[in-house]
């Protein structure tokens, strides 16, 4: 059989539909996605939240000797109580209402302070991988980041994320847990 240019013409535009398709497939869909808006992709599964009964099956990755010295590692800069922390809801990393007052009123302490750096970091619970919330914990940091500067707060802000392996709260119950869903201001002076 003797091909014509039609042929392969024809067949050129099917391997190249194939690959057109294979690509779509394998990059999967952006529409409405917020972490692929800023770059960020999640390739790992949904987490799944465990109950509070269940908490013996999550493992802390903080040994107790280390805990005194992140919890001396933690400490904001500013005296104690002068800043709260931003708590967001499980797997979750836009801003709460009950979150809103807090920013508003760290701002205005920061303001008044005449604070010119701030670390803004991010963190996650004990449920999931560690990766998992690495980047959960810098999309946190990067919501208050944006709202602080909406509230026009001119301090220079950096981000990080310890996801969960720097947590506040050591215990294993859902308050510790839901402390640890946060984003914690440090002073930088």
């Amino acid at each position: 059989m003797r091909k014509t240019p039609e042929l392969v013409l024809l067949g050129m535009l099917a391997v190249a539909s194939l690959l057109v398709q294979a690509c779509v497939t394998r990059s999967g869909s952006t529409a409405g996605d917020e972490s692929m808006a800023q770059g960020e992709r999640i390739d790992e599964p949904m987490i799944r939240h465990i109950p509070p009964q269940d908490l013996a099956v999550t493992t802390s990755r903080t040994k107790p000797s280390m805990r005194a010295e992140l919890s001396a590692r933690n400490a904001t800069g500013l005296p104690q109580g002068t800043l709260r922390d931003v708590l967001f809801d499980f797997d979750r990393a836009t801003l709460r209402e009950d979150a809103l007052p807090v920013l508003e009123a760290n701002a205005r302490r920061l303001m008044d302070q005449g604070v010119t750096r701030l670390l803004l970091e991010g963190r996650g619970d004990e449920i999931g991988t560690a990766a998992y919330n690495i980047v959960l914990g810098e999309r946190r940091a990067r919501s208050v980041k944006s709202y602080l500067q909406e509230l026009g707060l001119s301090a220079q802000l950096k981000t990080t994320s310890y996801g969960k392996d720097r947590p506040l709260c050591f215990s294993r119950s859902e308050d510790c847990m839901q402390r640890n869903r946060s984003v914690h201001f440090v002073v930088k002076e």
